[in-house]
């Protein structure tokens, strides 16, 4: 018990810190979202500023991996949370004075996703020397149903109070909660990382660190294959997901309650599949369960993409499923990373990872904005669902993936 005591409390005090930011940022993310889909009723516009967020992860994402193994994760992450707090001051008192324009939020957007960029993976590789590793799976489960909550009760709740305040005081409520989360994190003492001997002596460079952990990334056939995966499920649901705004006004006739209530519909399921994996762990091959939850993406895409107009009911269903299924695929395949991947290596790998991967998004929302405004969203939705069959007949056919936690690991320094 007493053991057990020593990871809980500081790693269960490290978690609400970033519970606590997490919930002053969805309510300002919806309301900004809101904003753009009111004001512009464009799905090219929703599109390119959901572009704007994800390219610095993309470009910047491998050296933040550096970044993190090099340097203190707390300060990082003291740093990163810092800088989004300042950044959401300075839209307070744009739309406080009534000077906000649409270029203002693109900029902002992409300043704070380089903090961003720096924060996840100093998040992931801290918890994973946090936490005892036979923990990671339903540690990664408990985090999805965070993002589950957060789901449920922040954007009904900033709904609600954009009919009762400005936005610009919505926005404050994130720098309030930035700051409570950044003097609690000044408390807390986060592991580092033993680094490699090789690494730290003749890969002096963050071009040669870089190249280490991409290096890693190369020589496991079995990774690559699931960052390809990754790669395609993200240029048909990213920008799927990223328009739903458009979905909710154009598709249904709603307000921003409707789409508050998707995006809760998302978050029950999100709760309620990262609750259950944090109880069960998932099956003893983590990838089945990372297999059955791309699956289940594609049955709820599926259902959100043939919905009629008069059938919101219907759409609320298919977003609870992709939220049960994305815990499902999220959760155990982070886990699995935490395990096979070494300490020393995990913000490299990590960054890498999700940059190569999440480079398709920006392609598929640059057709995806033109395209919906011409056809409609939902052919978005359909073609999400065709690509997470796909991607599950792959997996079943590639002993590689099947045998990704069991199959020989590289050596962490490169060859």
């Amino acid at each position: 018990m007493q053991k057990e005591t020593r990871w809980k409390l500081p790693f269960f005090t490290f978690w609400a810190t970033q519970a606590l930011s997490l919930f002053g940022s969805g309510l300002a993310s919806f309301g900004l979202i809101w904003w753009i889909t009111d004001s512009t009723g464009s799905a090219t516009i929703l599109a390119t500023v959901s572009m704007a967020a994800l390219l610095p992860g993309i470009l910047f994402g491998p050296v933040a991996g550096v970044l993190v193994d090099r340097f203190n994760r707390k300060a990082i992450l003291i740093f990163s949370d810092s800088l989004s707090a300042l950044l959401a001051l300075a839209l307070v008192a744009l739309f406080w004075s009534g000077h906000i324009q649409l270029w203002h939020i693109y900029i902002i957007n992409i300043l704070r996703a380089l903090a961003g960029t720096l924060q996840f993976p100093a998040v992931q590789s801290s918890t994973s020397l946090m936490v005892p590793k036979e923990q990671l799976a339903r540690v990664s489960g408990l985090n999805q149903a965070l993002q589950g909550l957060m789901m449920i009760a922040a954007p009904p709740l900033a709904a609600m109070l954009l009919s009762v305040l400005p936005l610009h005081t919505i926005l404050g409520i994130d720098v309030l909660t930035a700051a409570i989360a950044i003097l609690l994190l000044v408390g807390i003492r986060l592991p580092q990382p033993t680094l490699d001997h090789a690494i730290t002596n003749t890969v002096s460079t963050v071009w040669q660190d870089m190249r280490a952990g991409f290096s890693f990334l190369i020589r496991w056939p079995a990774l690559l294959s699931v960052m390809c995966i990754a790669a395609l499920l993200n240029l048909m649901l990213a920008p799927a997901f990223s328009l739903v705004p458009i979905l909710v006004t154009q598709h249904f006739a709603g307000s921003a309650m409707q789409l508050g209530w998707m995006n809760a519909a998302y978050g029950i399921g999100i709760i309620g599949g990262g609750t259950l994996l944090a109880v069960w762990g998932g099956f003893k091959r983590r990838i089945l369960t990372a297999l059955l939850g791309v699956t289940g993406l594609g049955v709820g895409s599926f259902l959100i993409g043939i919905s009629p107009s008069n059938a919101f009911g219907l759409a609320l269903t298919g977003m609870v499923i992709v939220g049960v299924m994305n815990a499902f695929a999220n959760g155990p395949f982070f886990a699995i990373l935490q395990t096979i991947v070494p300490t020393e290596l995990q913000g490299r790998v990590f960054t890498t990872l999700m940059s190569i991967s999440m480079a398709m998004a920006p392609i598929g929302l640059a057709i995806a904005g033109p395209l919906a405004d011409r056809f409609g969203i939902q052919l978005w939705f359909i073609l999400g669902a065709l690509i997470c069959g796909l991607m599950t007949i792959w997996i079943l056919l590639s002993p590689a993936l099947l045998n990704l936690e069991t199959g020989a690991t590289p050596s962490a320094t490169p060859v």
